[in-house]
């Protein structure tokens, strides 16, 4: 049956007023169930059952299916509509513009038509609109014999120059996607491959060069290329001045309103990365940024990107000892009906992170306790590396909760589940960072003592203070709170505090 509500879901409440406006005037009859239906959808509080009850006050099946099916068309032709209202405008005007000139070239009439042409393509190219620019060039060019004052050599020459930016355009798109493949089958599948060689690879294989004049899409898809080899290396210092750089060209584009969607994920990655890179104030400039471009076209993106903004707007604050502030947006945001099951993931394990630093543990039991699906479950929404940091919590939550038989079933059941995952991906120090946390709960009294600090000085293989992971940074803080006897929060911002002194 289709997902309905997934559809639903991606409407903000202009939108939901708009489409219910929309059926009014589409509806011929009083009796019509659709609107009854969309609004039930929006609720989304009674399943599919439930609600073909409360239409039709009983169980009927085939009412409700044909209903269902109606209302699927209605949705999609209101949102085709909608984008063709406010997105498409150009490429319409450009396309009818096409269609006058070949009416008039079919009568005769090549000045007329010429001029029609040139207003055409100033505009396509103005919006980068490489395939458009193709059917300009090829009119202008079969025509060229009825219009003497014409330049075929011209023509030719920039009807050749159109196809190579569009052909770079697509091998970028397919780069893009093969890219994107690969770290989906590192994150939610568990396969180890050498991303970066991959990726090195791809872009030599489909002679990419960066340097290469690009369009707006073409600019965003290069940034998400590079942003996914920080992900994949947790190393975002190295692309930090790329990303910085490459959105100075994308800021002030002609069509970034046209294509807004890819401006708001650009920002969000640099606010992203300046974040991991400890930069904190920088990271809440970008997202203030995000915020504006989230508000433009009437809100049409605001709640796609709703979740992603919160969480690193709260994630940023926790780190500048606003923690109250950060688990009162997370908290505001983590029961939300929402699409983005991943940020959603992120929103709740983030909270635990922050009630752990809190010393709150019991706040932390009570989100931990929603987690009650498979690992396997969480992989495929929401990767490997998720599930590992959420078993780590709740092994060190079990620990500051005495409860040792739980403590020992996790310990043994991710030795089992993740020790040759780990050592694949060449993750020792998670698997030294744990066999530590063992040592520590069956003999908690020498955590203080030289020895203790000496073992783990040597345990460890130390990253540079810069490029080290914020969140591996926190785990560790945890250690160093139980050798020093402070409070968690405490450790993690003087470990942080101590990175950003490097920088």
């Amino acid at each position: 049956m289709t997902d309905l509500n997934a559809i639903v879901s991606t409407f903000s409440s202009e939108d939901e007023q708009r489409f219910i406006n929309y059926l009014e005037k589409k509806n011929k009859r009083n009796d019509t169930k659709n609107i009854e239906l969309f609004k039930l959808l929006v609720e989304n509080e009674l399943s599919s059952n439930d609600i073909c009850k409360t239409l039709y006050k009983k169980d009927n099946k085939v009412a409700y299916h044909a209903l269902r099916k109606r209302l699927y068309q209605s949705l999609i032709d209101f949102i085709a509509n909608l984008n063709l209202e406010e997105e498409n405008s150009v490429d319409m005007q450009i396309i009818k513009y096409i269609l006058a000139s070949r009416t008039f070239l079919i009568h005769k009439k090549p000045d007329i038509a010429y001029k029609i042409l040139d207003k055409a393509e100033a505009l396509a190219q103005e919006h980068f609109l490489f395939p458009i620019l193709n059917e300009i060039y090829h009119t202008k060019i079969q025509y060229a014999y009825m219009n003497p004052s014409v330049d075929i050599d011209v023509l030719i020459s920039n009807f050749r120059s159109n196809q190579k930016q569009h052909f770079l355009e697509e091998e970028l798109n397919m780069v893009y996607a093969k890219i994107r493949q690969t770290l989906n089958d590192m994150t939610y599948k568990g396969k180890v491959l050498d991303f970066n060689t991959i990726l090195s690879n791809t872009l030599k294989d489909y002679n990419i060069d960066v340097s290469e004049s690009l369009s707006f899409k073409s600019l965003y898809q290069l940034v998400s290329i590079v942003s996914l080899s920080a992900l994949a290396t947790n190393d975002y210092l190295k692309i930090e001045p790329f990303l910085i750089d490459t959105y100075q060209k994308i800021k002030n584009h002609k069509n970034k309103y046209k294509q807004l969607a890819f401006h708001i994920k650009v920002v969000y990655m640099i606010a992203n990365t300046l974040f991991r890179n400890k930069k904190f104030e920088a990271s809440l400039e970008y997202l203030e940024i995000m915020n504006v471009l989230m508000q433009e076209q009437r809100k049409k993106y605001h709640s796609t990107f709703k979740l992603k903004y919160a969480l690193l707007i709260a994630l940023n604050y926790n780190y500048i000892n606003k923690q109250d502030e950060a688990i009162s947006i997370l908290e505001s945001v983590k029961q939300s009906k929402h699409t983005d099951i991943e940020s959603l993931l992120d929103i709740h394990l983030g909270l635990v992170m922050c009630y752990m630093q809190k010393s709150d543990f019991k706040s932390a039991k009570t989100i931990f306790s929603k987690f009650y699906h498979t690992d396997k479950y969480y992989i495929e929404k929401a990767g490997k590396e998720w599930v590992i940091k959420k078993n780590l919590a709740e092994i060190i939550l079990f620990i500051e909760l005495g409860e040792l038989d739980l403590t020992e079933s996790r310990l043994k059941s991710f030795k089992r589940s993740y020790f040759g995952y780990l050592k694949q991906i060449n993750q020792e120090r998670v698997i030294t960072f744990i066999k530590i946390i063992e040592s520590f709960y069956k003999n908690p009294n020498q955590v203080r003592s030289p020895k203790f600090a000496e073992k783990i000085e040597h345990s460890f293989t130390w990253v540079n203070e810069q490029q080290e992971d914020i969140f591996v940074m926190s785990f560790y803080a945890w250690l160093k709170s139980k050798m020093e006897n402070t409070s968690l929060y405490e450790s993690t911002l003087t470990l942080v505090k101590r990175a950003q002194n490097v920088n």
